[in-house]
Parts: structure tokens; C-alpha cells; sequence
């Protein structure tokens, strides 16, 4: 009966740790998704299927989320993860100030969202 319980305990922590290992990180924010989606999906600017079938990818490319497109890239200079979640005001100011930025075709992020367009 000892040893059907150790056992028992031992599977446990194994599956518990394996789950624990295989678990990726999340990198993304979830303040800084929802203020992209109050600036730009509520005014009309962008179609909010579009937004939300993008989410992660507004800002990441590739299956890490460690990865951040050219966009998500310029949001990172600006927006500290940790300490800036909880500061919609500055995630805002944020976004104004990538709007002006131009993207690799030489299109300002402004111009792209006004066009319905994602980064």
C-alpha cells in the first residue's frame, strides 16, 4: 500500500513538472492588446474580427511569442511590460507615437490602421 502511494506521488510531481516545462511563457500583454483594441477598433478604424483573429501577432511574428514584428518592436522602446500594464495613459501615448513611425514599405502605421489595415 506505501509503495502504491509514492508511487502515486512520484507520477504526480513527474506530470506535474513535465506539464511545467512544456509550458511557454506568455509575452505578450494583455492591457497593451486591450488599449490597441479601444484606440483603434472602437473609433472604426480597423474591423475587430481582423484584430482579434490577429491578437498576438499585432505585435509578435513566429511561434514565440519572444518574437516581435517591426511594430511590436517600436511599441517595445517605448512600453515597458511590466511596469506600464497598468498605465492605459501611457500604452496610449505609445501607440500616437508609433502611429508616425513608417513601416517597411514606407507607410506610416497611421496611415496603414486609417487604410483598415493591421501592422
Amino acid at each position: 500500500m506505501r509503495k502504491i502511494q509514492l508511487l502515486s506521488r512520484l507520477l504526480l510531481v513527474m506530470f506535474v513538472g513535465s506539464f511545467m516545462i512544456s509550458a511557454s511563457p506568455a509575452f505578450a500583454v494583455k492591457q497593451f492588446y486591450d488599449e490597441f483594441k479601444e484606440v483603434y477598433v472602437n473609433n472604426g478604424e480597423l474591423d475587430a474580427s481582423a484584430v482579434a483573429k490577429a491578437k498576438c501577432n499585432l505585435c509578435h511574428e513566429g511561434k514565440s511569442k519572444k518574437n516581435k514584428n517591426a511594430y511590436g518592436k517600436l511599441l517595445d522602446t517605448l512600453l515597458d511590460r511590466k511596469k506600464d500594464a497598468k498605465n492605459p495613459e501611457k500604452i496610449r501615448e505609445a501607440l500616437a507615437k508609433v502611429e508616425s513611425e513608417k513601416n517597411s514599405s514606407g507607410v506610416t502605421y497611421g496611415e496603414l490602421f486609417k487604410e483598415g489595415k493591421l501592422p
